[in-house]
């Protein structure tokens, strides 16, 4: 039997190879393939099919390629050990010889390896002019004889057929199938009795991570099919009988609803008719089944599994005899060609419909027709669509697509359109389907909600009848958290809806995940008439008026009542007290081509033109931690500015096709320059509020002023003329636990954070989407915890300043006793910490009574007590308690640096410990305080700890020092140096020997060893073939087409540009790299460095500082090159860094430099002739120069 884990790991690196051969195939001219795929993109473009440009639309078609040669040997070794081709006959009727490519190396049939390896050497002998690629071919083409194996391998669609790879890497395939272990056995061994194609479904969803990430791939678990198909197919049978019944799943994958279907049906076609013969039953089951998926390979997939499953089902041991069954699955794209077509919504005159090679939707007639289908199931992809031709056309073809959807949305409506409609003559169609919860609470969901599921749209009516919150159960790869959706495609007749409410997540991974806790309560108690109040869900009849109205919220148990409560008793809503909608931010559309860190904001002269960026991340606990800025492209009085044109030149193509509701930026009316979306009145506001958008718990910070917000950190701006009191009544409810109850429950829980296994294991792990507005519903209560929010305002502003951040300048300004300096920074910090933690405990509780939660006041009222830790605070002694007794699991003292306390302090004073134990016995007694007293609702205080926030602020200080302009320059103008040259220059610095000194702890640490380790991944190579792949540099030529035709149109001509690619992290040669520059390559590195090269006798790295123009960077080239020997083999490339610079030169260094007595441009030119002269080549020669590749470790090798 396969071992899936195994081969998937070793497929993934045989389709490693095989992109990289069919890439060059692809880009190959001569080659009839290349030629077509150049067609199909041209046509597909000009159809708006499609939006991306060649190399990303290539790359797709590329991978697509790749899996389908993997796909079809696998299903060719699948057969061969399980004789499903054993008698196969060729078009002579001479019986083939078996097998082709391997089969175990011992049992009843003999070494089926050696006889493959035979079979392939009498191959040749017929055919000298063949070569690995073909003798593939002659099993796909065996396979794709056969009637049952016709559509396996279709030779109409199927992409082996179109993309031949190479005679080598078909041999590298081959090999690969043909690999022994170290006793002789075959690595990979299909043989399976039980014929389990479980496997394939596995290669569908982890083979490719490019395909993963296009189509979203994801297994639906087999205890989720059965669970949607007892809800929908069952009744279906039940009410409309088995002829005639029809079936589809339009997202099909790799056929896991179809096999489950396949197989009851099977069986009910049985006992409907026992004795009849089993090849009818399969052909009566298949009549029934249908699919479309828009991946090809997983098409393939479902088709072989099916092919399989039918063969075991009818009792065939073989592929050879089997009936031509008739299979309904197609490859296409649902959603455009149930709208009748495949390329756009209308198609003007007799234009045929625009099919890309490998999409056969079209020959499946009536497949997709609206109302067909007496059942309707699936697991939708759940992403946003990245192409914006397939955006458009969703989005005129669905009108509940709004705002930036998911593909969930134009799917759910599609699901219930294919469904029969209820009529006079016959009943209405069963739609079930798991799908991402994002649209219940995002506000592209509304009017999925409200002009869909409501039932309201007659055009398509919709009978909800059951919703079930899934976002608690565990479900494996499920990462997104998800809901089951039951309805007919009918008017509703009742006005309520059955409903499965989440009061709390599964506690921790269930070994088996059919068997979860909370999966177990869903199904084991949503029929139950009388509804069900469990401890992990709620079951109860749901308002049909409340489901009609957006956002949904399905909690269940004491989480409703309290909600309700807090609502209900508020006398106002934050919209109230509120200046304008909660937002102000900026969407950049390209915010890293903005964004600087803060030691570049100096970057060619444009300090004053860009600001502090706050981002959503960068907001915790009372403080803004963002450290990075903004380009400003505005003048102080808010008018776009052409000051920043020149920086941002390199992306201009890109900034000036961003896609605006109006179309691109000069549609809206803007200049390319400028953000897509900019509220002045955000950056004037002196004061306002501002809060962290996705976060898994609530986090406001108050902020003075003169910032630029990112989209998440949204604003909340008072009315004009409001104190700063007034803000601090709001920034201390906002950041209670009550706060964090009530904004969990109306927002969309985004899932696991960094720590999850498919789904957080504890509910204080999931992140949550905190929209502007859902927050300016947030019930206000009657009196605000003022003076607690002024504490932690202070405190939070103190803790900031106390940071080794900010403090290590002053600690390293002179040498004395640094290290006693660092204990003391380090005590008033950590001291600051245990204050506000202390305070918020106090505002949390205070906030209690402010609601009326409790009746008491249950806050500190001495002076004996200001602060506490972590683990100390009243529900962490409760939920220490809990671990102990067995009762609770949970991470939340390891992962956040704490101590499980049971007991009380013994040296708090007694009147704080009286106060604490009445904290835990109104938890104990209070259900609703117990909800709100719990992790998920508490402040974390998840903190880097000091050790760690030191080691960053002395790598930076010592880093910053390294990057001082004066350090990179000598009488004779801009020189790179040696890390041992820097090591020499800073020798005498007591800050950087302070803080070298700190990092290492060793007195006398080697200066060069430790800057060379600091310094090993802040340089960027200065050279494009040191710093990207094969496939980056591909991008990056794409890249410098599209500047030479921004030089075009500068000069005057018109031109049309292309959008440039944007870059992977294996577009680039180290992840050091990838951090540094990102997907559209935009250098925030600190430091260059020229690999290979070395100045004199030193051999340590030799770097340059980033912070040069090009001009700077040219002349640096030069006189390193002016310091080696003549023969020296650095010079090619960088003379070829020279050549790169070049054009930049000569666009923004033409003038003439009085220290040059010529240009900068002309100079630099001259050079590159006079050593082009001397290494007898040309630009373009040494511009294909390219580094040796890397060495690796020896692998373990695999006897073939």
């Amino acid at each position: 039997m396969i071992d899936s884990a195994r081969l998937l790991t070793d497929l993934r690196r045989q389709l490693t190879l095989l992109t990289r051969d069919l890439k060059a195939q692809a880009e190959d001219p001569s080659l009839h393939w290349s030629q077509d795929l150049r067609r199909q993109h041209r046509e597909a473009t000009e159809r708006e099919r499609t939006a991306l440009t060649w190399p990303e639309w290539r790359d797709g078609e590329v991978d697509q390629a790749a899996v389908a040669w993997i796909v079809a040997t696998a299903f060719i070794r699948f057969c061969e050990d399980n004789a499903l081709l054993d008698g196969a006959r060729d078009a002579g009727g001479n019986v083939v010889a078996l097998p082709w490519i391997g089969g175990p190396t011992a049992g009843p049939r003999g070494d089926r390896l050696a006889r493959a390896a035979e079979n392939e050497t009498v191959f040749y002998r017929h055919h000298p002019a063949a070569n690995p690629r073909d003798w593939l071919y002659e099993a796909f083409g065996l396979l794709a004889s056969l009637p049952a194996g016709r559509l396996l391998v279709d030779r109409e669609h199927n992409p082996v057929w179109r993309a031949p790879i190479s005679s080598e890497a078909a041999q590298a395939l081959l090999d690969f199938w043909r690999r022994r272990d170290d006793d002789g056995a075959l690595v990979h061994d299909f043989t399976d009795e039980g014929l389990g194609t479980r496997f394939l479904g596995d290669l569908y969803q982890d083979l490719s991570e490019f395909a993963k990430k296009k189509y979203a791939l994801l297994q639906t678990p087999e205890f989720v099919e059965e669970f949607v198909l007892d809800r929908t197919l069952e009744p279906a049978v039940a009410e409309f009988g088995l002829t005639d019944l029809k079936l589809i799943d339009p997202t099909c994958g790799s056929g896991h609803f179809l096999l489950g279907a396949f197989a009851r049906l099977v069986g009910k076609w049985r006992e409907e008719a026992p004795g009849a013969d089993d090849r009818d039953f399969v052909q009566r089951a298949l009549d029934s089944i249908h699919g479309v998926d828009v991946n090809p390979f997983a098409v393939a997939i479902a088709r072989f599994r099916l092919t399989v499953a039918a063969l075991h089902a009818a009792g065939d041991t073989s592929l050879v005899g089997a009936p031509d069954y008739d299979y309904h699955l197609a490859i296409g794209d649902s959603l455009l060609a149930a709208q009748g077509r495949q390329d756009a919504l209308a198609l003007d005159g007799d234009e045929e419909p625009f099919s890309y090679a490998a999409e056969d939707v079209g020959e499946y007639r009536d497949i997709l027709d609206e109302g067909r289908y007496h059942v309707v199931v699936g697991n939708p992809p759940y992403i946003t669509v990245k192409d914006k031709a397939l955006n458009d056309a969703y989005r005129a073809a669905y009108s509940t697509c709004h705002r930036q959807y998911a593909l969930s949305v134009p799917f759910m409506e599609l699901f219930f359109r294919l469904a029969r409609r209820y009529s006079a003559v016959g009943g209405a169609g069963y739609v079930g389907q798991i799908t991402s919860n994002s649209f219940m609470k995002r506000e592209f969901g509304t009017k999925v909600v409200e002009d869909l599921l409501s039932g309201h749209d007659v055009s398509n009516p919709v009978d909800l009848q059951e919703v079930i919150d899934t976002s608690g159960a565990y479900i494996p790869g499920h990462g997104t958290p998800t809901v089951i959706l039951v309805g007919r495609r009918q008017l509703p007749s009742v006005p309520n809806v059955r409903a499965v409410l989440g009061v709390r997540g599964e506690p921790g991974q269930p070994a088996d995940p059919a068997n979860g806790k909370v999966w177990r309560e869903i199904v084991d108690h949503l029929d139950q008439p009388e509804g069900f109040d469990g401890r992990f869900v709620t079951v109860a009849e749901l308002s049909r008026d409340v489901l009609s109205r957006h956002p949904w919220s399905l909690v269940g148990g004491t989480a409703g009542a309290l909600q309700k409560g807090l609502e209900g008793g508020a006398p106002r809503r934050l919209s109230a007290v509120l200046d304008r909608p909660v937002g102000g931010a900026i969407r950049a559309g390209a915010d890293e081509i903005y964004m600087r860190p803060r030691r570049l904001s100096g970057e060619r002269s444009v300090a004053d033109l860009s600001r502090e960026f706050v981002v959503g991340d960068g907001i915790r606990d009372y403080q803004n931690r963002s450290t990075e800025r903004i380009l400003f492209p505005y003048t102080e009085d808010l008018r776009p500015t052409e000051r920043l044109d020149g920086v941002l030149w390199p992306w201009r193509t890109v900034l000036a096709r961003r896609a605006t509701f109006q179309g691109n930026m000069a549609d809206a009316g803007l200049r390319w320059s400028e953000y897509m979306q900019f509220t002045p009145w955000s950056v004037l506001a002196p004061r306002s509020i501002t809060f962290a958008f996705v976060a898994t718990h609530n986090h406001f910070v108050l902020d003075r002023g003169g910032k630029v917000f990112k989209q998440s950190a949204p604003v909340i701006k008072l009315r004009a003329g409001a104190s700063e009191d007034e803000h601090l009544d709001l920034l201390g409810v906002l950041n209670s636990s009550t706060a964090c109850f009530w904004l969990k429950q109306v927002s969309y829980e985004k899932g696991a954070g960094s720590h999850g296994l498919g789904i957080a294991d504890e509910l204080w792990e999931w992140r949550y989407e905190f929209a502007g507005t859902k927050l300016q519903e947030f019930p206000l209560p009657a009196t605000f915890p003022r003076e607690r929010a002024r504490a932690l305002d202070t405190l939070a502003q103190e803790l900031a300043a106390a940071s080794p951040g900010n403090l290590v300048a002053h600690v390293l300004e002179n040498e004395g006793d640094v290290e006693g300096r660092v204990r003391a920074a380090r005590e008033d910090w950590e001291l600051l910490r245990r204050r506000m933690i202390f305070d918020q405990e106090e505002l949390d509780w205070e906030v209690y009574r402010l609601y009326g939660l409790i009746d008491e006041d249950v806050t500190y009222h001495g002076g004996a007590l200001d602060e506490i830790d972590l683990g100390e605070r009243a529900f962490e002694v409760a939920l220490a308690r809990a671990v102990a007794s067995g009762a609770e699991e949970t991470a939340w003292f390891e992962r956040h640096g704490s101590t499980p306390v049971t007991e009380l302090r013994s040296v708090w004073p007694a009147d704080y410990r009286a106060v604490v134990e009445r904290r835990l016995a109104l938890t104990e007694s209070n259900s609703k305080v117990r909800l709100l007293e719990r992790p998920e609702n508490k402040r974390r205080w998840a903190t880097d700890r000091w050790d760690a926030q030191l080691r960053d602020a002395l790598r930076a200080a010592v880093l910053d020092r390294l990057e001082e302009p004066a350090l990179w320059r000598d009488a004779a103008g801009p020189v790179v140096r040696s890390v041992a040259q820097i090591a020499d220059l800073v020798r005498d610095d007591a800050s950087v020997r302070a803080a070298l000194r700190l990092l290492t702890g060793a007195e006398d640490a080697d200066a060069v060893t430790t800057l060379t380790a600091l310094l090993k991944d802040e340089a960027v190579p200065f050279l494009a073939a040191h710093r990207y792949t094969t496939s980056g540099l591909e991008k990056h030529a794409e890249w410098r087409k599209v500047w030479d035709l921004q030089r075009r149109e500068d000069a005057g001509e018109r031109v049309t540009i292309p959008v440039p690619p944007k870059y992977r992290t294996p577009d680039f040669r180290t992840t050091a790299i990838w951090r540094a520059r990102g997907k559209l390559d935009v250098p925030k590195e600190r430091l260059t460095s020229y690999p290979g090269v070395r100045v004199g006798d030193d051999a340590t790295p030799v770097l340059g500082w980033a912070g040069w123009d090009h001009a700077d960077q040219a002349v640096a080239i030069a006189r390193l090159i002016g310091t080696l020997a003549s023969d020296d083999p650095n010079r090619t490339a960088l003379v070829a860094g020279l050549v790169e610079l070049e054009p930049w030169l000569h666009q923004w260094h033409s003038d003439p430099d009085p220290r040059l007595g010529t240009s900068a441009a002309a100079s630099i030119s001259a050079m590159i002739d006079d050593e082009l002269a001397h290494l007898g080549a040309t630009r373009d020669d040494v511009a294909a120069w390219r580094p040796d590749p890397p060495a690796r470790g020896r692998r373990r090798t695999v006897r073939a």
